[in-house]
């Protein structure tokens, strides 16, 4: 099996349901409201440990209600939460809305996550995991330190440079490769070029891989969307957990994952393996 440790963010999602977004100024009445875990570096891990990775997350939570919320979540997906800190304030929070269409608008207050540090016992989890998954909702020093740990112990560093931001040269030079979009592609494209792997997600045209090897495709998937949120840190947390497997089979899975993820509403919808498997097998059997 393989082992994970995602360093990154964790929130207290609100998701709000409604036909379509308000105007400037404008009020709309919503379907409906839903409160739980989310955060980049959370929906990864719990992506991760849903497709069968023993996952460890490392991040900070507030002093507050929504903390034990969040971590409960985790932990009831199977993440192993015990490096999470504890800081006085508040956990982070999003504020999510979802149109008809499964689109959505974000806003996030980072709270908690604004205090992540690469400590110690971080060090010990990276340096014992198969890969390390970063995203950028947390402070860029912590994002290198923990490369730089992985690097180090001879982690696999994966890196999802979301939010897409500039990318120090030392960070660049730690990753063994990053996932991303095609914005985030485009606006990192000397950074792309650098770093062996590159994972691009291609919506609804599926997915491709680039390295060492050559580069493989995976198609997409036509599934009924509800609501887009997280289907990206599914794929990136599948990815992850499936990294020990030939490109053309841990990419296949992944964008499985991301696709699942889209049919549910809420970013902490990702997948279970028995899932995924079934999913592919329906799809093989209609062909």
């Amino acid at each position: 099996m393989t082992s994970v440790v995602v360093v990154g963010s964790v929130n207290l999602d609100a998701v709000t349901v409604c036909e379509r977004f308000p105007q400037p100024g404008e009020t709309v009445t919503g379907v409906s409201v839903a409160f739980g875990q989310g955060g980049k570096g959370a929906n990864q891990a719990r992506s991760a440990a849903r497709s069968g990775a023993a996952t460890v997350f490392v991040g900070a939570v507030g002093d507050d209600g929504a903390a034990r919320t969040v971590l409960d979540s985790l932990a009831g997906a199977g993440v192993d939460v015990s490096r999470v800190a504890r800081t006085p304030g508040s956990t982070g929070f999003a504020n999510v809305t979802v149109d008809g269409a499964g689109e959505n608008h974000i806003v996030v207050v980072p709270g908690a996550n604004a205090s992540v540090r690469v400590d110690d016992a971080a060090r010990s989890a990276i340096a014992d995991a198969d890969v390390l998954l970063l995203q950028l909702e947390i402070p860029l020093p912590a994002v290198v330190d923990a490369a730089r740990a992985a690097r180090e112990a001879g982690t696999v560093v994966l890196l999802n440079p979301s939010p897409v931001q500039p990318l120090p040269g030392v960070l660049v030079e730690l990753l063994d490769g990053v996932i991303v979009n095609r914005d985030e592609e485009k606006a990192l494209a000397e950074v792309v070029g650098r770093v062996p792997h590159v994972v691009t997600t291609l919506g609804g045209d599926g997915a491709r891989a680039t390295g060492p090897d050559g580069t493989v495709d995976t198609p997409g998937f036509a599934v009924d969307v509800v609501d887009t949120t997280g289907a990206g840190d599914a794929f990136a947390g599948a990815l992850a957990a499936h990294w020990g497997l030939p490109p053309a089979e841990r990419l296949l899975r992944a964008n499985a994952a991301g696709a699942l993820t889209a049919t549910a509403a809420g970013a902490a919808a990702a997948p279970t393996v028995a899932e995924v498997d079934a999913f592919l097998a329906a799809r093989e059997t209609a062909r």
